[in-house]
């Protein structure tokens, strides 16, 4: 389990005045299938933020980014050939996870999707000399490294290719934030 996954667990005891065990055991109780309509039932019903509500259903499912799982489809991502850009993911993780305590990291098989209330971007590390970072930023003008996405992956519309040895350059922090900003 991560180190911020038991600080917003403690955090939510202090909050609410019950552990994430007896959250899970209440979301659980409630039948409700679907993910998003069981935290908004945990937000409605009883007053919790996003973040909390995400948590909760995430660990409910046993589908958090601190499953086995998760962290297995992460480390096959960045094995081999491709694990010099691990730093990068850990930074730009770090980056997106400081805009908001509602970004949920979905990691799929080659990359990790960033969401929010929908996905606003995702980390790829392509190949062992390419990383690339899929921008949902419908309508921006395409500029310098912000290129159309075009038929690299249609859940964004936009990329950055990054060439190894080359930094993720000043702009990514800020494409990442107005992405992070329209999913909200």
């Amino acid at each position: 389990m991560s180190d911020e996954f038991e600080t917003m667990g403690a955090n939510l005891k202090v909050k609410t005045g019950k552990g994430l065990d007896e959250w899970v055991a209440a979301a659980r109780a409630t039948g409700i299938a679907g993910h998003m309509a069981l935290v908004n039932h945990l937000k409605s019903e009883h007053d919790l933020g996003h973040g909390y509500a995400n948590m909760i259903v995430h660990a409910a499912n046993a589908s958090s980014a601190a499953s086995h799982d998760d962290d297995a489809l992460v480390a096959a991502a960045f094995d081999g050939a491709k694990a010099h850009w691990r730093p990068l993911y850990d930074r730009l993780v770090a980056l997106v996870q400081g805009f908001g305590g509602d970004v949920e990291l979905a990691p799929k098989k080659g990359y990790v999707s960033l969401r929010r209330k929908k996905q606003f971007a995702l980390l790829q590390p392509s190949t062992k000399d390419r990383f690339d970072i899929g921008l949902a930023l419908k309508g921006e003008t395409a500029a310098g490294k912000l290129e159309l996405a075009g038929s690299w992956n249609a859940m964004v519309s936009h990329r950055v290719r990054i060439a190894s040895g080359e930094d993720a350059g000043d702009g990514v922090a800020g494409w990442l934030r107005t992405a992070y900003d329209r999913a909200g």
